[in-house]
């Protein structure tokens, strides 16, 4: 199911401080979006408040044409908008445990639970150690299990905090893999990172946290043209 995401006067603070005051955001279907901002600024709280994690200071939050805010105040979250931790939580037990945890709740026949799961770990490099305990993997085959385990479920919105902070570019590659997959459904994205890498290339928006602001900026797409532009004329 796709979805859009509409954000009113969505303010956050800590007693006195003032972590940020978004007026109007919106989101989705099919958008990718490359959140910026320095350590601090409160890229993280966001993403907890979309995903119905935390509850704001003050805020409406529309997902879909439902008010989230006003039927969130038990923090049980949106099962249609995931927030993918850049530590990610892993339970106790196989890797195969961990993809299909979402996928329980869920009406599918035992066959078409493990298909899903099974294809979800070929597309993370991870199909061979299905039935290994999750204290074996390094930390990016552990990013991959938490991917995948998003990936099987579908979401409308996923938000990825920090995806590719120390993984290799096997592992970043495998995760666009399936973040492209999800584009194509009519999911939409939101990645932050401290630099450009194949995930936020796939960015066609991009928000930045400054000054208790949020701006969005015009496409990447068309921000780098410019650029690429204004560096010709300028040599010639």
């Amino acid at each position: 199911m796709t979805i859009q995401l509409q954000v009113t006067n969505l303010s956050m603070r800590f007693k006195d401080r003032v972590l940020f005051h978004i007026p109007h955001l919106s989101l989705g279907p099919s958008e990718s979006v490359y959140l910026k901002g320095t350590n601090g600024i409160g890229k993280t709280t966001l993403l907890k408040i979309l995903s119905g994690l935390q509850a704001p200071t003050t805020g409406e939050l529309n997902i879909g044409k439902k008010n989230w805010f006003k039927r969130l105040l038990g923090l049980s979250g949106n099962k249609n908008v995931i927030y993918l931790h850049q530590s990610p939580y892993l339970f106790d037990g196989t890797v195969y445990d961990n993809v299909n945890y979402g996928l329980k709740y869920q009406s599918l026949t035992a066959r078409e639970r493990r298909a899903n799961i099974i294809n979800a770990l070929r597309l993370v490099g991870l199909e061979t150690l299905a039935d290994e305990h999750i204290s074996v993997l390094s930390g990016g085959e552990k990013q991959r299990v938490a991917m995948a385990r998003a990936w099987v479920l579908k979401p409308s919105i996923l938000l990825m905090d920090e995806p590719s902070a120390s993984l290799d570019q096997e592992s970043i590659e495998l995760l666009v893999v399936l973040a492209k997959d999800l584009l194509k459904r009519g999911s939409s994205l939101v990645i932050t990172s401290h630099q450009r890498n194949a995930l936020t290339d796939l960015c066609r928006r991009q928000w930045v946290l400054s000054d208790r602001k949020l701006i969005d900026s015009t496409p990447l797409q068309l921000v780098d043209e410019e650029q690429q532009h204004y560096a010709y004329a300028t040599a010639n």
